[in-house]
């Protein structure tokens, strides 16, 4: 997952779903994004292991303004959100379970 922090901060509100109570990995996809399955899988497996974290996924299609914002360019686009919902990592395509893992440690 890629390192630059962007010192952004999202809420419930503008995420559509309660935050995670230690973190939140959330996940940008679209309709017909092949990746955006598997990601989805891999997210949820690891938002189940980790007792506090939160898996949310948005439609990009449809939070248009919300993408724009964040500047998300692709679908699976993951972001890693600490505590107070401050982004602490970024990644576009397939995140890998080790690497979901290791971008919680940033966040927790």
């Amino acid at each position: 997952m890629d390192r630059r922090t962007h010192g952004q901060r999202l809420d419930a509100d503008r995420l559509g779903a309660e935050l995670g109570e230690r973190a939140t990995l959330v996940q940008f996809s679209s309709a017909f994004c092949q990746p955006c399955r598997a990601t989805r899988r891999t997210l949820t497996e690891v938002a189940g292991m980790v007792a506090g974290v939160a898996h949310i996924e948005i439609d990009a299609e449809a939070h248009l303004a919300l993408v724009r914002e964040l500047d998300i360019t692709k679908t699976p686009t993951v972001l890693v959100l600490d505590a107070e919902g401050e982004v602490v990592r970024r990644a576009s395509g397939q995140p890998r379970t080790v690497d979901v893992v290791a971008a919680l440690g940033h966040a927790l």
